[in-house]
């Protein structure tokens, strides 16, 4: 078979060998070409990742090259919770994996390879990755190319547990010391970690809008209000803008971590501030508070707070009217609310004037019980005997109660008229129920004057109900003059008595008045005998001074009026 062989085949043989090298070589340099188009050096520069989908670990990202990328869900605020397809976030490759995906920072990160590339990441501030090797003491160690320290302080771990589970784990840090000559490397992986919180937030308040609608979670709850979570970022719901109706406490209404929608009020970029509202979600109730309440309108509220000058109260969440310290009592004046009301009351009032514009709706609470003065006049008319209690006593007179909300007045002149007082309470208390005659009533300055003397017999008074008509009565004549004469019956008492003219004596001098006393003395005992006769056996004139006998002709208690005749 050797022999067999000739030059040319000798020849050609080398050939055959060199082929399929030729072709690996030609292979190799195509792959070598194909995965030098489609790598990318890490940290050379910042690249768009778009979110291709979300595991239960981690974030798989389209950075733009054959394989894609991804990111720890811790690489996110609130473990990428939120994080849906189509995001977008600008990314730096570290490096691939063992699966050969892209491993991802959400930083722009340069792998050093030696020393001059520390000192330059150092001299840049640059962010740098790094392995976390063991917890030592005061730290860890951390592997960026070289032996680093990193303190605990400047881990973002807070607990024992945290920087057990640092260790193994590649991290992002920047180095804060680099001693070259002494090997001494200390990075800070806590301002690394600030930074992209900050620049999360930053994304976040940048894609806000306001009057945009979102979903939070109640963080912590304050005295002024509630700040919620938007997922990651904060803002404040005051408790002004919790709801209509007046909130004290924004504990009264929330809870930490209840689900809330708000509406973003304002943005405030340089503060970095966001004003959010949950009330601003409902109808703006005083919109259609003129023509729910009308003036004269019976209401039903419940009393919120009490200043000084009225009381608040609560028509419907949202919508309070006031209770002026004047529209409170027909009876007394009220000097402050807490006389007559408590908060949490539920009271009935009549609205008095609606002005939504300025958000005021004034209420009167004793217009609900009804003005007691409209018919005082028929209930108290002039002449009629009341009765009620002394409610205060002033130096000119005695205020006393007839009804709710109706007083009246007895002047002092009106009191009694046995003495003369210096003040009331001479002869009155407070508390004290009397009787007293109505005098005169108006109704529109809500005045009643009283009089108590009216009501106190007289000898007057005494005599109409002891005498009738008919009787036979005896009397001084104190006037004669033609046919008429008046006559005293008794202290005070008098009568008028009609007489004919041949009976009245023509009066003198000694008549005109006065009468001589030796013969009036004669004369009453003679009358008081029955011996009085004329001289000439005709009646006897009538003379001023006389006592003799008379008929009662007519009595009007009524008109407390006597008429009589001579008997």
């Amino acid at each position: 078979m050797e022999n067999q062989s000739t030059p040319e085949a000798q020849a050609a043989a080398p050939s055959t060998v060199e082929n399929p090298a030729e072709t690996t070589e030609s292979f190799g340099e195509l792959l070598s070409e194909f995965e030098k188009s489609h790598r990318h050096e890490p940290g050379t520069k910042q690249l768009e990742g778009t979110v291709v989908s979300v595991t239960a670990d981690a974030v798989i990202l389209d950075v733009g090259y054959k394989s894609e990328g991804v990111l720890p869900r811790s690489a996110f605020s609130d473990n990428a919770e939120g994080v849906a397809r189509g995001d977008k976030f600008p990314v730096s490759i570290k490096g691939r994996n063992a699966e050969g995906y892209y491993e991802l920072s959400r930083f722009k990160v340069v792998q050093p390879t030696d020393w001059t590339s520390l000192e330059q990441a150092f001299a840049q501030k640059a962010a740098i990755p790094g392995t976390v090797t063991a917890v030592i003491k005061g730290g860890f160690s951390v592997d960026v190319g070289v032996r680093a320290f990193m303190p605990a302080s400047r881990s973002g771990a807070r607990e024992e547990r945290e920087m057990q589970d640092l260790v193994g784990q590649e991290i992002t840090c920047r180095i804060i010391k680099l001693d070259i000559a002494d090997e001494d490397v200390v990075v800070d992986r806590r301002a690394v970690l600030e930074e992209q919180a900050l620049a999360d937030r930053q994304n976040r308040v940048a894609a806000l809008s306001e009057g945009e609608v979102v979903t939070g979670k109640v963080r912590s709850l304050a005295s002024y209000g509630a700040f919620v979570d938007l997922g990651g970022i904060d803002g404040l719901l005051h408790v002004s803008d919790i709801a209509w109706s007046r909130v004290e406490k924004a504990e009264d209404v929330l809870s930490v971590g209840q689900e809330v929608e708000v509406r973003v009020l304002k943005i405030d970029p340089e503060n970095r501030r966001i004003s959010l509202g949950m009330k601003q979600l409902q109808p703006e109730p005083w919109d259609t508070a003129a023509e729910k309440y009308k003036p004269g309108q019976r209401v039903t509220g419940t009393v919120t707070r009490l200043m000084d000058f009225g009381a608040f109260v609560e028509l419907e969440p949202g919508i309070e009217g006031m209770i002026h310290v004047s529209e409170m009592s027909w009876v007394k004046k009220v000097r402050k609310p807490s006389d007559i009301l408590k908060p949490g009351d539920v009271v009935e009032a009549v609205v008095l004037t609606v002005h939504p514009p300025e958000r005021r709706i004034g209420l009167g609470l004793k217009q609900a019980l009804g003005d007691p003065w409209t018919d005082a006049a028929r209930k108290y008319p002039v002449g009629s005997a009341v009765e009620g209690p002394v409610t205060r006593m002033m130096k000119f007179g005695a205020f006393v109660q007839m009804a709710e909300g109706i007083e009246g007045l007895v002047h002092i002149s009106e009191i009694t008229g046995e003495r003369h007082l210096h003040h009331p309470q001479d002869a009155l208390k407070v508390g004290q129920v009397v009787r007293a005659q109505v005098l005169g009533v108006d109704t529109e300055k809500r005045q009643m004057r009283l009089s108590m003397k009216q009501l106190v017999p007289t000898s007057l008074d005494e005599y109409l109900d002891e005498h009738n008509e008919s009787d036979v009565v005896s009397g001084r004549v104190i006037e004669a003059n033609g046919g008429t004469a008046v006559v005293e019956l008794g202290e005070g008492i008098r009568a008028n008595c009609r007489v004919a003219e041949s009976a009245s004596a023509d009066v003198g001098a000694g008549a005109a008045g006065r009468a001589d006393l030796s013969a009036l003395t004669s004369m009453l005992q003679a009358r008081w005998k029955g011996q009085a006769k004329a001289a000439t056996g005709g009646p006897e004139p009538v003379r001023a001074g006389q006592v003799r006998s008379f008929r009662i002709a007519k009595l009007d208690r009524e008109a407390r009026k006597i008429e009589l005749e001579l008997a």
